[in-house]
């Protein structure tokens, strides 16, 4: 149990930096608000526990050691990253508020299913999964008890540290009604997500 203290560390360092799943989820409540991105969250904390499981079980080192694997969830990634950047452009984050706003109004926050498989496409959960698994499942004993305190320990961190970053879009939700504000904070976004973009191959 010595190694509960390192691991819970790592991913909360891990899960709180920014990162695609950080910044969608704070586009998500500036432009849908909290409440309306509680799916979004869930489904990404759930889907980190299941990926934590797959690495754990060594799928995960099994595709990151194969480049044509690896190099196709990458591109995977930044695919959905350039997508992202492309939706807020010039708009409230993620099309928030209706017509009359400057928003789409067919724009919908992520749904649980669509956040859970999009951690199978995100390169930064994989880097997470893999590491928290070769580092620190020895040391929790091996085992699939081990395994589950793995999967338990990283949603227990990872819940908080993507809720601060929808919390953080959703309190300046009010300030996007200025159109100098909404302006300034979609340029913010964009730029943060082209560089997560970019940081997948770095």
């Amino acid at each position: 149990m010595d190694a509960l203290l390192p691991l819970t560390t790592f991913l909360f360092v891990a899960s709180i930096t920014p990162g695609p799943n950080n910044l969608m989820l704070a586009a998500s409540g500036a432009g849908f608000g909290f409440r309306r991105t509680v799916p979004h969250m869930l489904g990404v904390s759930a889907g980190f526990a299941l990926l934590l499981l797959a690495c754990g079980l060594g799928i995960g080192a099994l595709l990151t050691r194969n480049a044509a694997a690896a190099t196709a969830i990458k591109l995977a990634g930044t695919a959905y990253l350039l997508y992202l950047a492309w939706m807020l452009r010039g708009r409230r984050p993620l099309g928030g508020g209706g017509p009359s706003e400057g928003g789409d109004a067919h724009a919908r926050p992520m749904s649980f299913l669509g956040a859970l498989a999009f951690q199978f496409a995100n390169p930064k959960a994989w880097l997470m999964g893999v590491t928290g698994a070769s580092m620190f499942l020895p040391d929790l004993g091996g085992g699939l008890a081990a395994l589950g305190l793995l999967c338990l320990v990283g949603c227990a961190v990872n819940l908080p540290c993507i809720t601060t970053w929808a919390m953080l879009g959703s309190a300046i939700r009010g300030m996007l009604r200025d159109n100098r504000w909404q302006r300034r904070v979609s340029g913010t976004m964009v730029a943060l997500t082209l560089y997560a973009a970019t940081a997948i191959w770095i």
